[in-house]
């Protein structure tokens, strides 16, 4: 038996893992799949929550955060942005969705994360 973090965040790993993007994506054009994905699972979520003061994330689904990024972010970057934003009481978990595979821990100040990598979900759809 797991977590209720686990059980949080299984519905909103599922709607994420159909998401597909071409090669090239924007940034926006990915914000825009994964608010697709969420709806299409019929998951409330807020788009660009602000958790404090230069602090926004760019989605919540209850008590967890998802942040896109384009690319291969740098890890040490990322970990420290992952880091500020669960350092908030409004959120138990993050999930990070990248277009490539990025090491980052399994969790951050006890709270879970999670890396949900496009180009692994069968694949990237070719032009």
């Amino acid at each position: 038996m797991g977590s209720a973090n686990e059980y949080d965040l299984s519905p909103i790993l599922s709607a994420l893992s159909a998401v597909r993007m071409p090669a090239q994506p924007e940034e926006y054009d990915i914000h825009a799949a994964v608010a697709k994905a969420l709806s299409e699972a019929g998951l409330e979520y807020e788009h660009e929550y602000r958790l404090g003061p230069r602090s926004r994330i760019d989605f919540r689904v209850g008590r967890v955060g998802i942040e896109v990024k384009k690319g291969r972010p740098a890890t040490s970057g990322l970990t420290k942005q992952l880091r500020r934003y669960l350092e908030s009481d409004d959120l138990d978990a993050m999930i990070v969705v990248t277009q490539r595979v990025t090491r980052l821990p399994d969790a951050i100040c006890g709270k879970p994360v999670c890396l949900v990598s496009l180009n692994r979900l069968w694949g990237v759809a070719l032009p």
